[in-house]
């Protein structure tokens, strides 16, 4: 599924890549003089890196006219192209097979590079150069992989110095859907790797083409058969770049060469330098201890912090939910805190949650990918009576573990929901019965306990509203609303858990699952009276909740009642995440009086105002 940007780029590219390899391959074979190795070199890279392979090919090596491939091959920076082209296509093609090997095996990436580099060497030094050029160099296949060797040794070097680098930063930088063969971001990054290889080492192979230890574009021609008589085919003569005469079959490398040993050892020891740089300076920055298996597939926020002690566990909890997930989506007029009717079972009153991932319209336009239960945010309301025996049964619909957590209550430790603390989390696809006797009375509130600072931020809260035995022992009031606050980071069309980190700061924010404009409005008389019970079912901010039109009394706090001469008259309390505060308004003027939060910034939606204000803003219409 394309869920960013660069896919669709990605998927043009590669049609591009491939469109062009094909061209390249239809032309190599039916129309270019080359020896089949070096075909299949530029069909290979021009696969790695599109309509770039198809320019080097266009540029260096398609035969512009019949009979002038050898002039046309015959500078030295085209050579250099021809012997960098075989290079690649040999390393780069064991470098992307051993990491696809890798990475589905879940190897750590410091092992993943030392993989890749063995098989990028091993199959181009044994297999695209001793092999594949024998019948060019000549002599046996033991003596060509003695020949070959310091050349591939000094090519392979540069070239993996080039790509490790590359790699690393590209698969472990935000979008690490890069470390995951299936997905297009992997093969690009394989791309950008090759042409970052391709680039750090042509200058050394203009160097080796030149000195006569590799080879460069050959031409390979048939000779026509003589008139009168049947004359065997033979290879038409090539220049090298040093302007040296050689038939497509045997090439003869270091045979002509003018290098010294101290040349030779300076190179192919800077080469080594460049190796060793490009492979151990990743691990300064990133953690190279983690593999595809740990955090594949991941997309961070933009501007966390990840260093290279960064473990595995941060970048699941703090990573985009996956937009594949999402099971339906629900637009703005669509309400959560719904109250959820229990069935009787012998006496017992039953619930059932499931939990499971949804699109969520905040408001006209918005839409966040979260965590929900029965398909709302907040999740439904839970009505009690003080006294009842409730169960209530969790169906896990998701992909990862959860738990639930009666914020508050007193009930028996092992229904108390901390996961791998009083619990196992409840395995995706399984079911779990929280069942005890509810003893308290008030305002009160369930959120997940497993990865909390993820799934809580991502909508696993609703309301528990408990009942007093003795209704006189409640404030009566004429209207009665719960208000619940949540915070939301959604950036690129990806949604993040808002966490009080780096790249983790929130920039939308709800009340019972809306954004102001479609926040609800509270309807009433001047006269009455009405009871908000905030919630702190955020998980990051204090928010100062203030009323306009006068000032309310706080008649409790955390579900616990205040008697008479302990309440209080204010006009804002600052709700802390897990707080709950019950207040008193009463309708003193007719108008339209304003809820909100007092940090400016959450009456936004992403900095911006709408019709006047944003986020945690609702509005109370008194009537005269």
């Amino acid at each position: 599924m394309f869920i960013q940007p660069i896919d669709y780029f990605l998927a043009a590219w590669f049609a591009l890549a491939i469109a062009s390899t094909v061209y390249v391959g239809i032309d190599q074979f039916k129309n270019n003089p080359e020896p089949r190795v070096m075909k299949w070199g530029f069909i290979l890279v021009t696969l790695y890196l599109g309509p770039i392979g198809l320019l080097l090919y266009v540029l260096a090596d398609k035969e512009p006219r019949p009979g002038e491939h050898e002039q046309f091959t015959r500078p030295l920076w085209k050579q250099g192209i021809g012997s960098t082209i075989h290079c690649v296509a040999g390393d780069a093609t064991g470098i992307i097979a051993a990491a696809v090997i890798t990475a589905t095996l879940g190897l750590p990436m410091w092992l993943d590079l030392i993989i890749e580099y063995v098989a990028g060497f091993a199959f181009g030094l044994l297999i695209f150069q001793a092999l594949f050029m024998k019948n060019v160099m000549g002599g046996s296949y033991l003596s060509n992989v003695r020949r070959s060797f310091l050349p591939e040794f000094i090519s392979m070097n540069f070239m993996m110095a080039g790509m490790a680098p590359v790699m690393t930063f590209l698969m472990m930088g935000r979008d690490m859907r890069a470390m995951d063969p299936t997905e297009l971001v992997f093969w690009g990054v394989m791309s950008v790797g090759v042409a970052a290889g391709f680039s750090l080492a042509y200058p050394a192979n203009v160097w080796l083409v030149k000195n006569g230890l590799k080879h460069g574009l050959m031409t390979s021609r048939k000779a026509k058969a003589p008139a009168d008589h049947g004359a065997m085919s033979m290879p038409s003569m090539s220049s090298n770049a040093d302007g040296t005469r050689t038939d497509g079959k045997s090439h003869s490398m270091g045979a002509a060469s003018r290098v010294t040993v101290p040349q030779l050892a300076a190179v192919a020891g800077v080469a080594t330098i460049a190796l060793v740089v490009g492979m151990i300076a990743p691990a300064n920055s990133v953690n190279m201890s983690l593999s595809a298996r740990d955090v594949g597939g991941l997309i961070m926020p933009p501007g966390m912090i990840m260093t290279r002690d960064t473990p595995a566990e941060a970048m699941v909890d703090m990573a985009a939910v996956n937009p594949n997930a999402v099971t339906a989506t629900y637009g703005s007029n669509t309400r959560g805190d719904q109250i959820l009717e229990p069935t009787i079972e012998n006496g017992v009153k039953v619930f059932k949650l499931t939990v499971s991932v949804i699109g969520w319209e905040i408001y006209p336009g918005q839409t966040v990918d979260a965590y929900a239960y029965n398909g709302q945010i907040p999740g439904p309301r839970l009505n009690f009576t003080q006294g009842d025996r409730v169960r209530i049964d969790v169906t896990n619909a998701m992909e990862e573990t959860t738990t639930v957590h009666w914020h508050g209550l007193d009930v028996p430790n092992e229904m108390d929901g901390p996961a791998g603390i009083t619990q196992h989390p409840i395995e995706p696809g399984e079911v779990y019965s929280y069942e005890y006797t509810v003893t308290q009375w008030g305002t009160y509130f369930y959120h997940s306990h497993d990865h909390a600072d993820r799934q809580q931020a991502l909508g696993l809260y609703g309301a528990i509203i408990i009942s007093p035995q003795n209704r006189a022992d409640e404030v009566a009031t004429d209207h009665d609303y719960t208000i619940q606050l949540g915070e939301w980071l959604e950036r690129e069309g990806l949604t993040y858990p808002a966490m009080p980190m780096e790249g983790g700061m929130a920039n939308y924010f709800t009340i019972n699952g809306k954004a102001y404009p479609a926040t609800e409005t509270i309807d009433m008389k001047v006269g009455e009276t009405v009871k908000v019970r905030f919630i702190g079912s955020d998980s990051v901010g204090i928010h100062p909740m203030h009323i306009h039109g006068g000032p309310f009394t706080v008649t409790a706090v955390d579900g616990n009642q205040l008697t008479p001469d302990q309440r209080y008259e204010a006009d804002t309390v600052n709700v802390a995440p897990g707080q709950r505060y019950d207040v008193v308004w009463t309708a003193l003027q007719p108008g339209q009086w304003l809820i909100h939060c007092h940090i400016n910034h959450h009456t936004t939606n992403n900095n911006v105002e709408v019709d006047g204000a944003g986020g945690l803003t609702m509005i109370i219409n008194v009537q005269p």
